[in-house]
Formats: structure tokens, sequence, C-alpha cells
């Protein structure tokens, strides 16, 4: 399968595409302290393939990379963390700044 993340920053939002078509997306709002992520939709037609969470990742990594922090506000983005320990340290905590 080939699936892309794209960062559309004019729109607030990372897009799934797989092999050129749009399956999903995750929006988010650029906050002073953070990346928050607010809302993540799949296709109906794509879910249960694992492109959610490659989505995530894909968002997560990009945050990382720019050296950001990120907050879960979007359930499934909070739940991804949870599952995937390794992007805990990106999550924004009032306690460190």
């Amino acid at each position: 399968m080939g699936l892309s993340v794209v960062h559309r920053p004019d729109t607030s939002r990372y897009e799934a595409y797989l092999d050129g078509q749009l399956v999903g997306f995750t929006q988010y709002v650029r906050r002073p302290y953070a990346v928050d992520f607010v809302h993540t939709e799949i296709d109906p037609r794509f879910e249960g393939q694992g492109l959610g969470g490659r989505l995530a990742a894909g968002a997560l990594d990009d945050v990382r990379a720019g050296a950001g922090r990120a907050v879960a506000t979007c359930p499934f983005i909070s739940a991804y963390i949870e599952r995937h320990p390794e992007y805990a340290d990106l999550l924004y905590s009032e306690a460190r700044h």
C-alpha cells in the first residue's frame, strides 16, 4: 500500500493518501505552545486497515521533526499515543513549561 501523509497548513490538517486517493485526515488547531489535534477521520471504506494509525504516526512524526509539542484533544490521537508510548514525550504539559 502506498500511503502518504501530507501536511496542509492552509487547511490546518494532515491528510492521508492511499495511492493518490484521499482516505482520511486529522484536523488541528495551532496553539502558541503546541499543535492541538482535535479531530481525525478515515473514510469508512478504508477503516480497519491501520490507516488511521499510520496517519497519526505521520502527523506526530512531523510535529517531532519541527521540535514541537502536541495536545491530543482528539480521542483517536489520544488513544494512539496511549498505545504507542514512544510519542508520549511530545505531549504538552504545563508542568514542563
